[in-house]
């Protein structure tokens, strides 16, 4: 995710939006975001996962269906 994370922080730059703006304005903690980035996160669940999609760098996953009931 490296690279696409160099490729976003320099969007942020070119665009002139702070890292912080940004994730205040989508409801994500700055640590979060600054530590998706860095690759300190896996992103496989929760905020941090939210991030990861948000800013582009994994796809949003298919959404699981559960049945209710008992199993076959």
């Amino acid at each position: 995710m490296t690279d696409k994370a160099s490729a976003v922080k320099a969007r942020f730059e070119a665009e002139g939006i702070s890292i912080a703006a940004w994730a205040k304005a989508n409801g994500f903690s700055t640590k979060t975001v600054y530590r998706v980035l860095d690759g300190d996160l896996k992103c496989k669940h929760g905020e941090a996962h939210r991030v990861a999609v948000a800013l582009g760098l994994k796809k949003e996953p298919a959404r699981l269906r559960f049945r209710t009931g008992a199993a076959a």
